[in-house]
């Protein structure tokens, strides 16, 4: 039969998962941990940010509409100069 659990004893916490970039183990402990989280180390965190800049994710969703027609670049304000 198992043990009851202890109340007011801990559990152990569970294992943080790999860094998504290169899988190696994520630190828990520490300010500079809490910083580059869920990586293991800035260079995995500049890593992701290339890749979003980059292109390489994309959020799913419908294509973006399409205007018909490009807007006029003679109307408003656009491209005229502050003569003050």
């Amino acid at each position: 039969m198992p043990d009851a659990p202890v109340p007011g004893a801990s559990s152990p916490k569970p294992a943080a998962p790999p860094c998504p970039i290169c899988g190696k183990p994520v630190p828990t402990e520490g300010a500079a941990a809490a910083r580059v989280r869920p990586f293991c180390s800035a260079r995995c965190a500049d890593v992701d940010l290339g890749r979003w800049f980059g292109g390489a994710y994309a959020i799913p969703g419908p294509p973006p509409e399409l205007d018909e027609d490009p807007p006029d670049s003679s109307a408003g304000h656009a491209g005229a100069r502050y003569r003050g």
